[in-house]
């Protein structure tokens, strides 16, 4: 079943994003594996990312191989505070 993670960015912009994307995915172009979709913009109060993976295994292999790893790193320009998290089951995803 497909797994989604919807992080909120307290005050991020979106130049830290582009920073921290290329960090993380290794371009702004390109998915990691495992994860099918990706969409970012701003929103109320900071910066919203929403991704959603194969599976919630997928996510937590990205997670813990490759996301945590870099971001505990530090990503110059990237956020400077860690997401606000709400995972979620997908239930429905449309092409």
């Amino acid at each position: 079943m497909a797994y989604g993670i919807v992080h909120h960015f307290p005050g991020g912009t979106k130049e830290q994003y582009e920073a921290t994307i290329t960090a993380v995915h290794g371009s702004k172009t390109s998915l990691p594996k495992g994860q099918t979709f990706h969409a970012a913009g701003a929103s109320p109060g900071g910066w919203t990312v929403v991704a959603v993976h194969e599976s919630k295994e997928s996510w937590e292999r990205f997670r813990n191989e490759v996301l945590m790893p870099r971001m505990q790193k530090g990503i110059s320009g990237g956020f400077a505070t860690p997401p606000i998290e709400t995972p979620f089951e997908v239930s429905n995803q449309l092409p």
